[in-house]
């Protein structure tokens, strides 16, 4: 700093202000000084500036999977919203073994120089219960399910599958077959439920269920099966990837789709890839999902509080396309 001062002709106590974001600078001096800081490549001091504030003006983003559609737009959300308040985001992955816990997270993210911590819930860890978070670091759970350590927010699953039971049936189907997601998968598992509440709402029986990995070729397997299943005119599967699969697999074995059979997939994730795409599917608000998970941990981070054991289920959006056929005309 005492050399950004010389270069500057301004005190190192303006220099300090000027790297601190102070608004009690006046302009002109503001920018002499960070043309003395880019021409002698003077940069900021982070760790001497959370010791002096208390704060890193960073969150952390504990995942399980990186690769996952949702996880990535729900961290690019994260992403977007921690720049548009002056914070950065440190990734950390979840591996395999027996430390794949909240609790075994917490203690790996205290170690990095982090104001909070969301944690993206894609399966359950034995603790989540009972997880209780550390009072030195905030945790926001992106997760459907609330618990009463910590604020929650997510996709309403339920909702998503209500909404596809409700808009099949409505459609003139009898019954309508789901093609789930991983037995590990949190979101899978309560589509699953979802999708066996809004059947037995309307009196009926869930047929055989199909579950698959999220990718396309168990999808397509899936179709292959639902072609010899007597009655099946309509399926939901449980994301896109799944879905379109079953819908070449539902062709392969010579059924017409959506005359034949009707599919509804989840997530929206095709569309821009898979040219003439005539999916109807539920379009799930990742970006938003980011940005509250981002919007809770913040506001602790500042002092604020956020309220523990409500579930904060965002709606999934209804997109029309052509994989749906209207039996009732």
């Amino acid at each position: 700093m005492q050399d950004v001062a010389a270069e500057a002709g301004v005190s190192p106590q303006t220099v300090s202000r000027v790297a601190n974001g102070s608004a009690a600078v006046r302009s002109e001096t503001r920018e002499r000084v960070e043309a003395a800081m880019r021409k002698l490549g003077y940069r900021p001091n982070y760790a001497a500036r959370a010791l002096k504030h208390g704060r890193f003006n960073d969150i952390g983003v504990v995942m399980f999977d990186m690769s996952a559609y949702g996880n990535v737009r729900i961290l690019n959300a994260i992403s977007t919203a921690a720049n548009e308040h002056g914070y950065a985001i440190t990734m950390l992955t979840i591996g395999q073994g027996r430390d794949r816990t909240l609790q075994a997270a917490v203690e790996r993210m205290k170690q990095l120089p982090v104001d909070g911590m969301i944690v993206v819930m894609e399966e359950q860890t034995t603790d989540f219960l009972d997880f209780t978070p550390p009072t030195d670091l905030p945790v926001v759970v992106i997760s459907e399910n609330p618990t009463d350590h910590c604020p929650t927010v997510d996709a309403d699953q339920h909702g998503c599958s209500r909404t596809v039971v409700d808009y099949l049936l409505n459609h003139g189907h009898r019954t309508v077959y789901h093609i789930a997601g991983p037995r590990t998968s949190i979101a899978a598992t309560n589509r699953v439920e979802g999708w066996q509440q809004a059947l037995q709402e309307r009196g009926l029986t869930a047929p055989p269920m199909y579950t698959g990995d999220w990718e396309a070729d168990s999808g397509y397997q899936a179709g292959l099966a639902l072609a010899h299943e007597s009655g099946c005119t309509a399926v939901y599967a449980a994301n896109d990837q799944m879905a379109y699969g079953a819908i070449l697999g539902l062709r392969a074995a010579g059924k017409r789709v959506p005359e034949d059979v009707s599919v509804i997939g989840v997530d929206d994730s095709l569309v821009g890839t898979v040219p003439r795409l005539g999916l109807t599917t539920m379009r799930m608000n990742f970006d938003e999902i980011g940005r509250e998970a981002f919007s809770m941990v913040m506001r602790q981070c500042e002092g604020e509080s956020v309220p523990c054991g409500v579930r904060h289920a965002i709606p999934a959006e209804l997109v029309e396309r052509a994989s749906v056929r209207d039996l009732t005309r």
